[in-house]
């Protein structure tokens, strides 16, 4: 492998995998070598997009490539281990797109794969790369919050999920906790220190399922979106207890009755606190005064294309330096952990020990 260039390879060529060619295509040390997708129309269109010289519709076949250095994996959630693991034991470095699988047992038979092989695998968590998630651990890290014990996270959509695969659980694992939660579920995990969990309740609600009824409003839907076919939960919501005794309440939805769209990550320690989500804001005491403090960044909110940008280059670096990547396979085990006991805890109706 090249240490100046790396041969980049993109599989499946879905609305997500455009911010992973974006942000190869910005990167002097990689070169996107190769596509593949089922649809080959799809997969032509990106290869023309973006100059790529070799196009596939069956991953095995671009895996076989011996120039190739790297994959991002950008298909289905039911997917995802097989391919990972095929691409690790073809000597590829793998960045996988969130969530790392569907089951605690897949993500377990990746992690054999990892260790195997010896290559890189990357959990694609990129709020984790985010400019201000980074300058917050930062302060974490100095103790000027002190021990965080608390977090509250949400993820509030209201028009409906977007069918296609996101609505077929056997596809996607699930709906809007395993698709947009993980997201905030991760991030605070990450910013708390990655605690051990150590149990969750959780509730799942199906009630409104792909919310076809709405009129005169225009959403994102999958390519073969059938508002008939779903089979995921509409909304979740749960607490997640760790082994340090801090918790972190969580609730998401593809759809609800709520007044607006909604992102929000707060977390809360005996020194200080800080709202990530929508906008960054710390509060503080000084002087026996309570202060909310907005830092002078450029930007306030999370910006998704340099999240992913940051997350490409640490990638990529990680591959040519052979270090551990901040979002490691272990990362992606314990998060399957925590929200395949959810979905336990849901259909159960209990509280599940992790």
């Amino acid at each position: 492998m090249s240490m100046n260039k790396m041969k980049i390879g993109v599989i499946g060529a879905g609305s997500i995998s455009d911010l992973h060619f974006q942000s190869y295509s910005k990167q002097d040390n990689a070169d996107l070598f190769a596509v593949c997708d089922m649809n080959q129309q799809r997969a032509e269109k990106k290869a023309h997009q973006y100059a790529i010289k070799h196009v596939y519709t069956d991953y095995r076949e671009l895996l076989a490539n011996p120039d190739l250095d790297a994959v991002s994996i950008c298909t289905w959630n039911d997917s995802h281990a097989e391919i990972s693991i095929a691409a690790l034991r073809a000597g590829k470095h793998v960045l996988v797109e969130k969530p790392l699988c569907k089951t605690v047992e897949e993500a377990n038979r990746i992690a054999d794969a990892v260790r195997e092989t010896g290559n890189i695998l990357q959990v694609g968590f990129v709020r984790r790369y985010d400019t201000n998630a980074q300058l917050v651990k930062r302060f974490i890290e100095n103790g000027d919050l002190g021990e965080l014990y608390y977090a509250k996270a949400s993820c509030i959509r209201r028009l409906g999920n977007p069918g296609g695969w996101f609505a077929d659980t056997e596809r996607s694992g699930g709906g809007p906790l395993i698709d947009i939660g993980v997201h905030v579920i991760d991030l605070c995990w990450y910013l708390m220190g990655r605690p051990k969990p150590v149990s969750v309740s959780g509730h799942t609600y199906n009630k409104l399922g792909n919310r076809s009824n709405v009129r005169n409003l225009s959403f994102y839907q999958a390519a073969d979106y059938d508002a008939s076919l779903n089979s995921v939960e509409d909304m979740a919501n749960a607490l997640i207890r760790f082994e340090n005794g801090a918790s972190l309440f969580v609730d998401v939805s593809f759809t609800l009755h709520a007044k607006q769209d909604e992102t929000s990550v707060k977390l809360y320690g005996d020194k200080g606190g800080f709202e990530l989500e929508p906008e960054l804001v710390f509060v503080t005491e000084m002087n026996d005064t309570i202060l909310n403090v907005s830092p002078q960044t450029d930007s306030k909110s999370l910006n998704v294309a340099e999240a992913f940008n940051n997350e490409i280059k640490h990638f990529l670096a990680c591959c040519q330096t052979g270090n551990s990547p901040i979002s490691p396979v272990e990362d992606g085990i314990t998060m399957m952990k925590i929200l395949c006991g959810i979905y336990e805890s849901a259909s159960k109706g209990k509280e599940i020990n992790l």
